[in-house]
């Protein structure tokens, strides 16, 4: 490692943590308990489903005039079971009561349902005759039918001259997505719009109850603004007040998604996120309010739920802009992982179902498509070697003076016909693939609950070593994938440190970097440790299989032939842009401090 590689180097760790220190989690998991979820009674909320409804008032029944009749009832409940749900319905209000997804369990292994009667609650509120209503407080009559392998349920509630108010759902034999159209009322409801209600608590679904909160907000989209979020990370209440049309809404928790979406558009909104630091019981409140314009209950508008996992591969079609809900991130990562590692990574996933195998190929991968660029750094590093007496020469003859050094050294890289950057830049064009990974693995359910040795779970951290106490920024566990990576890094660096000419300070930086992210991804997806692990082992393969073809002699002898050359031309070699400005740099530099060290010794006069 030259002592170029090395800067560039340093420069990726310090970016990299300067990233882990806004971004990274800060706080130690907190296992689940098995206390109850909360009310949503607790959260603000009105009534909870499957408790019995109070006695109807006379003066609101006759006020609702034909709704009136339909305030009172006895709940019953519809059930539909596809390939990939099991839904419960209810007859009060017309609302889906409960549903699981079929082929996911919890980190517990317990069903995982998205929708239960004391997690979730949904109002349609309206204003019939100058009263306020929650249509999902009604009951309804229930039709159900099949249409080919589409199972739909109809609820209906009589009105004056043989019209009806329904509201339908068409569940599809597969698939995570619910379609729902309201139809039917417009005549005795008052106002220009409809507001849709969801109060939702997440339960914990995963392993790392901090990083699942990290993960969980509330997503939506509209066609002017694009794609938009509320921050994941913000501790207390998050609250944001959308007045332009909104496309869908999206209440997102780490691997899985409950979305409302719409053919037309909802009338802005209101949005809000709750955590409690101190319940290990619920993730967050997410609570969601919609305004739906009237005339979706006549101009055909259709509506719908998505309860589904947070799929890359599977969630594009359900909307403009859902995919977004996988987050990629920034430019140019997102486009690298969208275009380039995304696509690979699944590529191999419908052939392969050994996720450590799949990691290990996508390694080799990149690692061909990268090795033109390890080369020449390889061969940087060689012929740094190859100078490293000359430049400890200049040290000596030149002494403390850093900026004649600098120069002597950069006329010397001149006679030979070396670019000292040439070993910085491949490294640096590598680091947009560094970034990638840290959000391909986090983002990939593919890696949900997949083991791996002794790694029960490849998209959350493995924790065979445990501690009965917290080790600052460490935690009460220890990744064995993570401790393997970093000892593996660490014989690299010294086998490097071998070979190259840096020196003093910057040496011992290349050593403290990885104990560093020891502790920077002690938390991170397993896969992605097994990863950095793997890509570590096929560096050493890699650096064995280029020494072969790297002959320092022969490096040592085109640059006396460069430098003669040049000497018999009586000048030096073509300079690169980079290097012009480099150079006028560092003479600027160099008079401005003899300009400084003027002024200060006329100062003294």
């Amino acid at each position: 490692m030259d002592k170029n590689s090395a800067i560039g180097l340093t420069l990726i760790a310090l970016l990299l943590l300067v990233y882990f220190y806004w971004f990274a989690p800060t706080t130690q998991p907190v296992p689940p308990t098995k206390q109850s979820v909360p009310s949503l009674a607790e959260t603000k909320s009105d009534t909870l489903r499957g408790e019995p409804a109070p006695a109807a008032d006379s003066l609101l029944v006759a006020q609702l005039g034909v709704l009136g009749s339909s305030l009172e009832g006895t709940e019953t409940t519809t059930r539909v079971e596809t390939e990939d749900l099991d839904i419960t319905f209810s007859n009060r209000g017309g609302i889906i009561k409960d549903l699981e997804l079929k082929k996911f369990k919890t980190y517990h292994k317990a069903p995982l349902k998205l929708i239960t009667p004391t997690s979730n609650e949904f109002s349609l509120r309206t204003s019939v005759n100058g009263r306020d209503l929650d249509l999902y407080t009604l009951y309804y009559q229930v039709d159900q039918q099949k249409s080919g392998d589409t199972t739909i349920v109809n609820f209906s509630i009589p009105l004056a001259n043989g019209k009806k108010f329904v509201q339908t759902y068409k569940i599809p034999a597969q698939g995570h997505e619910i379609k729902y159209t309201i139809k039917g009322g417009s005549e005795i409801i008052s106002g220009e719009n409809l507001s849709f209600n969801w109060v939702s608590i997440l339960k914990p679904l995963e392993k790392d109850l901090v990083d699942t909160r990290e993960n969980s907000t509330i997503n939506y989209y509209s066609d002017e603004d694009g794609f938009s979020k509320l921050d994941p990370r913000a501790s207390g209440t998050e609250t944001e007040t959308v007045t332009d049309p909104l496309k869908w809404v999206t209440i997102k928790e780490k691997f899985f998604l409950r979305a409302f979406i719409t053919s037309s558009q909802f009338g802005g909104g209101q949005l809000e996120t709750n955590v409690n630091e101190s319940d290990p019981s619920v993730v967050k409140r997410a609570n969601v309010k919609l305004n739906v314009p009237k005339s979706a209950l006549s101009d055909g508008t259709y509506f719908k739920f998505f309860f589904g996992p947070n799929d890359y591969q599977k969630i594009g079609k359900v909307s403009d802009g859902f995919a977004k809900n996988v987050y990629l991130g920034w430019p140019p990562i997102y486009w690298i992982n969208k275009f380039i590692i995304f696509p690979v990574f699944n590529l191999l996933t419908q052939f392969i179902s050994n996720y450590g195998l799949i990691i290990i190929i996508l390694v080799f991968l990149l690692k061909l498509v990268l090795f033109p660029l390890s080369y020449r750094s390889y061969l940087s590093m060689a012929k740094m070697r190859v100078l490293k007496p000359e430049l400890d020469e200049i040290k000596e003859r030149v002494g403390e003076d850093m900026t004649k050094v600098q120069q002597e050294q950069m006329k010397l890289y001149s006679q030979v016909g070396v670019n000292p950057i040439s070993g910085c830049v491949p490294v640096l064009l590598q680091m947009p693939l560094i970034f990638a990974m840290f959000y391909l693995f986090p983002a990939s359910i593919e890696l949900r609950q997949q083991p791996l040795f002794w790694a029960e779970d490849l998209s959350t951290y493995d924790s065979l070593i445990h501690f009965s106490f917290d080790i600052p920024f460490l935690g009460n566990h220890l990744s064995l994938f993570t401790l393997l990576m970093t000892i593996s890094t660490l014989i690299y660096t010294w086998q490097n440190n071998q070979l190259s000419a840096v020196q003093g300070p910057m040496k011992s930086v290349s050593y403290v970097m990885p104990v560093i992210f020891l502790f920077v991804l002690n938390r991170f997806s397993a896969g992605l440790t097994f990863y950095y692990l793997i890509s570590n082992l096929f560096t050493f393969a890699q650096q064995a299989i280029i020494k072969r073809f790297v002959d320092e002699d022969k490096i040592k002898a085109i640059m006396e032939e460069n430098r003669k050359k040049i000497a018999a031309g009586g000048g030096t070699a073509k300079k690169s842009k980079f290097m012009s400005k480099l150079e006028d740099a560092m003479k600027a530099g160099e008079e401005a401090r003899k300009r400084a060290d003027e002024e200060r010794k006329k100062k003294k006069k």
